[in-house]
């Protein structure tokens, strides 16, 4: 049997699973999903998990089970090339033909002393369970800081209000205003939701150095009880150390095709995919369906399209608390509750897609 292996169970690879199970790819074939936990994990929903508003349950869909679909648990160590083979760290070895990378990415703390050492971060499930444990075990009356005022920053900053309306709240943002990026009837609407719910919002900050309970912003130090971390991503180290040309943000560079330039059956799929695109579970899904055109045309000989088409964002949602939320889709602005609603029904529609 030829070995189609997914690394990682993100968006990407659970998109190329959506679109190749039950029956889509040659019966000579075999699929290998490896991860590290038993479950797709919702990564858009981990503010909700370390705020205290949902549980672990709620933002984990279940892989599919099919024959030729084999699931492999565990920490991916090396990757060789040259051999077609994924080392694990238990010393385990699993041959491939073709090769989906999707293994995501972590924290990026750009260089600031203290950082990785003290803050807590939402990158990863387990990681957002360990913030969960120290946000909402916090004494009343604690100061938490998040450090990063993008959509994750502000969902985090908004549903741990929603969780603990007794804590004070700081939120960092390098940015004369939220989301500078979009309109500022959009910025003006978060930011007025976070003056009426006592959440903090320093802008043009920059933190130069963490302690345990402390922030250096400028040169003014903040007293904290807890540190958020959400100022920036890179790709896992195992990708960022692996041989292939990468770009400045050490994600290796793909061609059109999503391949490695001199590799064909090496694929690379959302967070750490090189991309003039920022990175988002949108961008990982529409990366896939391409990926997913491409393994067709190669398994039945088919000559590749000259040209993919260009990957179109629709837009993005983000939610502030359980009852209003805000929203950016071809260049309309839609807040509040409508907006929340729209952002709770995709969510649904998502986890109803991958039921199994």
């Amino acid at each position: 049997m030829k070995k189609l292996v997914l690394l990682g169970g993100g968006y990407g690879n659970m998109r190329v699973l959506l679109r190749l199970l039950p029956n889509n790819f040659p019966e000579d074939t075999e699929i290998i999903l490896v991860d590290r936990t038993p479950f797709h994990s919702l990564k858009t929903e981990f503010y909700a998990l370390a705020s205290g508003t949902s549980t672990d349950k709620e933002i984990r869909v279940t892989f599919p089970e099919h024959p030729r679909l084999k699931t492999v648990f565990g920490e991916i160590s090396r990757i060789n090339r040259e051999e077609k083979v994924v080392y694990f760290e238990d010393g385990e070895v699993i041959e491939y033909d073709d090769l989906v990378i999707g293994l995501g990415c972590e924290d990026k703390y750009h260089g600031v002393p203290g950082a990785e050492e003290y803050t807590y971060s939402i990158q990863t499930i387990g990681k957002s369970r360990i913030t969960f444990e120290k946000l909402c075990g916090l004494p009343p009356g604690s100061t938490v800081g998040i450090v990063g005022a993008g959509l994750s920053g502000i969902e985090l900053a908004s549903e741990l209000r929603e969780s603990r309306a007794d804590l004070k709240i700081k939120l960092f943002d390098r940015s004369p205003r939220i989301l500078r990026d979009f309109p500022e009837k959009l910025s003006n609407y978060v930011k007025s939701w976070f003056t009426k719910h006592n959440v903090e919002v320093i802008a043009e900050s920059n933190i130069t150095k963490v302690e345990e309970t402390r922030l250096y912003n400028h040169d003014q130090v903040i007293e904290v009880d807890a540190i958020v971390w959400t100022a920036g991503v890179q790709p896992v180290q195992l990708v960022r150390e692996m041989e292939a040309e990468k770009d400045k943000f050490g994600r290796p560079i793909v061609t059109q095709y999503f391949n490695l330039p001199d590799d064909e059956h090496v694929y690379v799929v959302g967070d750490c995919a090189s991309s003039e695109l920022p990175p988002s579970a949108q961008l990982a899904e529409e990366q896939a369906e391409r990926i997913v055109k491409v393994l067709r045309h190669r398994w039945n000989n088919e000559a590749l399209p000259e040209k993919m088409p260009e990957i179109k964002l629709k837009g993005f949602m983000g939610s502030l608390g359980k009852k209003q939320g805000f929203v950016h889709l071809a260049d309309t602005t839609v807040t509040g509750r409508i907006a929340r609603i729209m952002k709770s029904g995709l969510l649904w529609m998502y986890k109803r897609q991958n039921d199994n």
